[in-house]
């Protein structure tokens, strides 16, 4: 009997042995696991960090062109209502001498 229980101890202690090995083996793969999924991660978060910059700077930019577009379109408004008074005469002028031709 005694050596029964000597069996079955040392059986127990090379499970026991065998089972830790493999444990810190799952525990190496998971860790390599986890590093590359947190190169991933930092990767992904540079990666987006670029873009809001880039699309930040796009967005200013268009915004100036927007601005500058408009400035050009109100100088043009603004000739133009200058210079509508003239325009008006000229046609009314225009009209009054050809009634006068038709008379």
């Amino acid at each position: 009997m005694a050596i029964i229980g000597i069996v079955l101890g040392v059986a127990a202690l090379g499970l026991i042995y065998w089972l830790r090995k493999d444990q810190q083996m799952d525990n190496g793969l998971h860790e390599a696991e986890v590093d590359h999924i947190h190169q991933g991660m930092n990767a992904l978060m540079n990666d987006f960090n670029n873009y809001q910059v880039e699309t930040n700077r796009k967005i200013t930019e268009l915004e100036k062109q927007l601005e500058i577009k408009t400035k050009q379109l109100e100088r043009s408004q603004t000739k133009l209502v200058k210079n509508l008074p003239k325009e008006i005469r000229g046609v009314i002028g225009h009209i009054e001498f050809a009634q006068n031709n038709l008379r």
